[in-house]
């Protein structure tokens, strides 16, 4: 299903819009995560108005990030000879000296702001929306509520995600009013966030790893394999997640080999074996209190 999705006009719409937002360096996207952690798409005010049709929403504070911008000047320094490369000596043995004009680096700090606090045009998506109730809805949240070690509740995310873990407070956010088996699927997204990547989980891994020197995984990485566990853990209680999970992993693979997915194979095969067992026991138990 992703690699149909790969070959589709759909995928080519996506990544010519996805082309248009720059690739932040790493301190920039620590000062963006600084001051707007739920940010997901940064461009610039006119860059939204020109590249997406959109337009920033009044009384919305902007990111502040660094730009690189150089200046030139003029600097004074002794002439080279361009054969020899040596300084070039006038009559009585003195460095002659010339005008020329350098770059100096430095930047400046610009105005950014999030998709979330723009408004116009719809961006292309992959995923769609998954409308549907799911069968017994309320004992299987109550048995991933169970599951999960840490706390699960409803909130009004202004961000537009539909969930999120969250590492210092050790609790997940699911979005309010989503249908039963969007939030059925998000819930067990983010715990699959919580399982495979809580900083504890993957100090342990390095530990483990360390021998092998495997690098640390991307954002891209770990959202395939909290996807693809999703998905699997939903197929087997019978919700087919395969309109919004294809396209959300193909959106986060970074190319039609798949290699997030590839390399995660074991771990895309463990994990979802476990939740699935301990959501069933915990079925189980809601069913017995009932008798």
């Amino acid at each position: 299903g992703i690699k149909e999705l790969f070959d589709s006009d759909k995928y080519v719409n996506w990544l010519n819009t996805m082309s248009k937002f720059h690739e932040y360096s790493l301190n920039n996207t620590i000062l963006i995560a600084m001051q707007k952690p739920d940010a997901t798409m940064v461009a610039g005010y006119t860059q939204w108005q020109k590249d997406f049709e959109r337009n920033v929403n009044k009384g919305e504070k902007a990111i502040r990030i660094l730009a690189w911008n150089p200046h030139k000047e003029k600097v004074e320094r002794d002439k080279l000879d361009p054969e020899t490369h040596e300084p070039v000596k006038d009559e009585n043995g003195n460095n002659v000296k010339e005008v020329t004009e350098v770059q100096r680096p430095s930047y400046k700090v610009v105005n950014v702001f999030d998709v979330s606090q723009t408004d116009g045009k719809e961006l292309p998506r992959l995923a769609a929306e998954l409308k549907g109730d799911v069968k017994n809805f309320k004992d299987l949240f109550e048995a991933l509520k169970r599951t999960c070690p840490i706390p699960i509740a409803f909130e009004n995310i202004q961000s537009g995600a539909k969930g999120y873990f969250h590492q210092k407070d050790q609790r997940i956010a699911i979005q309010e009013g989503m249908s039963e088996i969007q939030t059925i699927k998000t819930t067990i997204h983010e715990m699959a966030h919580q399982k495979l990547h809580s900083v504890e989980q993957e100090q342990a891994q390095s530990y483990q790893n360390k021998k092998l020197e495997e690098k640390a995984q991307s954002r891209s990485e770990k959202e395939v394999e909290a996807e693809s566990v999703a998905y699997t853990v939903c197929q087997h209680f019978g919700i087919d997640t395969s309109d919004y999970s294809f396209g959300y992993v193909a959106g986060w693979s970074q190319g039609k080999e798949m290699a997030e997915l590839k390399a995660s194979l074991l771990t895309l095969r463990r994990a979802p074996a476990s939740m699935i067992d301990d959501i069933e026991s915990h079925i189980q138990e809601i069913n017995h209190e009932r008798i």
